[in-house]
């Protein structure tokens, strides 16, 4: 199924051997991809599970098919990845959001920090509807079996006070303090439930910030000794994340 398009068709019902409404897409399927009566493709539930289905009729604006299989989704992380990124400008958030998807994070949260570049929440809330279509055409690429989460805006003092599982802040200015892998593996014995990842916006985070965080339990951790751009740092962190809990190719 990994090479056949994938579609997520969350509010469509899918039943195994029988015939669904593919209308939703049929202008992908028909003007985009030419696709044709017998075409194959991949429905997905945004629960994790895939149903390989056939192409019946195809019109523009209709569209109808066969469920012919199903099958769970091979391309979620095993265990939740959650990132708090500070807001950044905007090609830049998306391509967090794009390649975050990719690398399997499970939830996006993006934090308005004092340095953040997009401040007021209600500014933040209108590129929403372009973000959700960048992580569900991410996560459709990619081989995710659910959508990704994309939270609401949160202040700095909101995000701190969150957070699941192990909570890991990156900070430039973090001498004397663990790496990101050293960290990890200190928790092998007990594998965390979840991770959440704390990124800064593109001018940094201020003291008081951190000290913020690292008083509600955040851990604050080095990734380096140069210094990363906050999607570099952002993308970087979460790869090391995923490669150490295997989810890398092992």
């Amino acid at each position: 199924m990994a090479t056949l398009h994938r579609f997520f068709l969350p509010d469509t019902p899918l039943e195994p051997g029988q015939p669904v409404d593919l209308t939703p897409i049929a202008h992908q399927l028909s003007r985009v991809l030419r696709a044709r009566p017998g075409t194959r493709i991949v429905l997905l539930d945004g629960r994790g599970q895939e149903f390989l289905t056939e192409v019946r009729r195809l019109d523009p604006g209709e569209a109808r098919g066969q469920i012919l299989e199903v099958g769970p989704a091979a391309g979620e992380p095993r265990r939740p990845v959650i990132l708090y990124q500070c807001t950044l400008k905007a090609d830049k958030f998306e391509w967090i959001l794009q390649k975050g998807v990719e690398l399997g994070v499970t939830r996006f949260v993006p934090v308005i920090a004092r340095r953040s570049v997009v401040r007021p929440a209600a500014a933040v809330l209108k590129k929403y509807p372009r973000w959700q279509r960048i992580i569900q055409e991410a996560a459709e690429q990619s081989g995710r079996g659910c959508l990704p989460e994309l939270a609401a805006p949160l202040s700095w003092e909101e995000a701190v006070r969150t957070g699941e599982g192990l909570r890991l802040l990156p900070w430039e200015d973090a001498t004397g303090h663990p790496g990101l892998l050293a960290t990890l593996q200190r928790s092998g014995q007990a594998p965390p439930p979840a991770i959440s990842l704390l990124v800064g916006p593109e001018g940094g985070l201020t003291p008081e910030e951190v000290a913020l965080a690292r008083s509600a339990g955040w851990q604050v951790i080095s990734l380096g000794t140069r210094i990363l751009r906050a999607e570099t740092a952002a993308l970087a962190a979460v790869a090391v994340i995923q490669a150490h809990g295997g989810e890398l190719g092992g």
